[in-house]
């Protein structure tokens, strides 16, 4: 299947310049490339080129929909081949790190860091949420704040006064074309190829969890980091306070942890600014 590779790409009003660091942003089921604002114009204001896109059939992207996480994955790698950048990082969240683990692995080259935020392989879903996904979308979206979301959020605690984190989300959702969430859940509960993929990587990884996630909570990435090679370098943060939607709820947190992780290993000399 052919699938777009005129995406619409968030850049954090930036344009991409040669000769600095590049980092990928890939968003979460249902989600689009919103859910990174304050990281990704953080690192376009900080030397590095930003490109964090809708994936095929979300948000403003075309579709059709990817069916797998594997054809995500090559997206991503020829979406940054399309616009001539060789050499990236990719940082992906819930979804999003199972495709970001899947490209580090088909391109252990061209991939300088890894970034799994909410990340556990298998990644499974819940029956119930998968069926609601297809049958009752309103109560999927209710099911997955309730699960995403720490009681404080849920309470109407944001870090942006005045700001409803669930209904935010619960509005993302809705915004998706019918079947995208559903699909999206569909790729995660299929994928099988976690612990391959991560005996592949060559770069460094981070697994950023947070410590009240009830979707990916942080014991469930040990068999996961377990499965990285002898020689990889892996750093786990455990970001506290926070559930599975932690760039909401920890915005400046997740941006701390994701910062010091690439200012720590600079790739081919390029450093940040």
């Amino acid at each position: 299947m052919t699938y777009s590779l005129a995406p619409y790409c968030y850049t954090g009003g930036r344009s991409t310049a040669p000769g600095r660091p590049t980092i990928l942003f890939i968003h979460g089921a249902g989600h689009d490339h919103s859910v990174w604002t304050l990281q990704s114009r953080h690192f376009a204001s900080h030397g590095w080129n930003v490109l964090a896109p809708d994936l095929p059939g979300h948000g403003r992207t075309p579709g059709p929909q990817a069916e797998c996480i594997e054809a995500l994955a090559d997206w991503v790698l020829d979406l940054a081949t399309s616009l001539g950048i060789e050499h990236i990082a990719l940082a992906g969240h819930s979804m999003g790190s199972l495709v970001a683990l899947e490209a580090a692995a088909r391109a252990p080259r061209r991939v300088t860091h890894l970034m799994l935020i909410g990340s556990v392989a298998p990644m499974p879903v819940a029956p119930a949420l998968l069926d609601a996904t297809l049958s009752a979308p309103d109560r999927a979206h209710a099911m997955i704040n309730s699960w995403s979301y720490a009681p404080g959020a849920q309470l109407g605690a944001s870090s942006i006064p005045g700001i409803n984190l669930t209904a935010l989300n619960e509005r993302l959702m809705q915004r998706q074309a019918p079947g995208v969430l559903h699909r999206d859940m569909a790729a995660c509960n299929a994928y099988t190829g976690g612990f391959e993929a991560a005996a592949r990587v060559a770069c460094p990884c981070l697994l950023l969890s947070a410590a009240l996630d009830r979707m990916t909570p942080p014991k469930a990435i040990a068999p996961l980091a377990a499965a990285f090679a002898d020689t990889a370098v892996i750093r786990k943060v455990v970001i506290p306070g926070a559930g599975h939607a932690m760039m909401s709820e920890a915005p400046g947190a997740v941006l701390d942890a994701l910062w010091n992780f690439v200012s720590a290993f600079p790739s081919s000399g390029l450093e940040p600014h």
